[in-house]
């Protein structure tokens, strides 16, 4: 049975996925607003079908959800992270690998949004991109989500915090609202299986700028590890 749902669920999230792409390609030409307001309608439609599954999609910590400028640094699991991230944010973009560049609608969507299209393996060079196109817009008021592990960890797996958040955090002296999920629990990173249960995603308290770097990288490690692990009860 979780099976057959898992397989409903899939096929119709693609073919919403592409019906809602296709015929909101007209916003392109408007404001970014619309874009947002188009992800938000979007991400409903894909956490609202899970209820086939047997999953309900929670949200935890809104009162800790920027509204501002800010970096964004949630624990990475599944593909739902990127998508969730959307839904809740009023003006999210995303740090976002050149490899997803060229896949039709989502990378008109995703530019029009303001991500910031990186090469993983550009160094330094690929730094600065990111700390000048940063800069803009959080002088937009934007949220830009990264991953500071860099790429999904199954439930329990050992964590890997990469540097590059610290210096992000240093230059962009924004805070970092870290958050925490299990949603790889229920929506393995591979397979077409979802699991049934509560997704959970859980703002957490805001670090806030000019903390040293050793510092920082301990305070958030720890708070996304310890609640992630918590959640993984659900």
């Amino acid at each position: 049975m979780t099976a057959i749902r898992s397989l409903t669920y899939v096929a119709l999230f693609y073919l919403w996925t592409a019906v809602v792409a296709i015929l909101a390609t007209p916003i392109l030409l408007g404001p970014v607003s619309w874009t947002y307001a188009m992800f938000r309608m979007w991400g409903a439609g894909v956490t609202g079908m899970l209820v086939i599954c047997g999953i309900k999609v929670e949200v935890r910590g809104r009162q800790y959800m920027p509204t501002g400028a800010a970096l964004v640094a949630p624990k990475h699991q599944c593909m739902l992270d990127v998508f969730a991230q959307f839904m809740w944010l009023p003006a999210s973009t995303f740090v976002m690998k050149k490899e997803l560049a060229w896949i039709p609608w989502f990378a008109w969507y995703a530019r029009k949004a303001g991500a910031i299209v990186i090469d993983r393996d550009g160094g330094a060079k690929t730094m600065r991109q990111v700390i000048r196109e940063g800069t803009e817009l959080f002088r937009k008021g934007r949220q830009v989500v990264t991953f500071p592990e860099g790429t999904r960890k199954a439930p329990g797996e050992a964590p890997d915090y990469k540097p590059g958040i610290a210096a992000l955090y240093r230059e962009l002296n924004v805070p970092v609202y870290p958050v925490a999920t299990n949603a790889g629990v229920h929506w393995p990173a591979h397979g077409f299986i979802r699991i049934p249960g509560t997704i959970v995603f859980e703002y957490l308290e805001p670090i806030p700028p000019g903390l040293k770097r050793a510092e920082f990288m301990r305070i958030l490690e720890e708070r996304i590890e310890a609640k992630s692990t918590e959640l993984l009860a659900l």
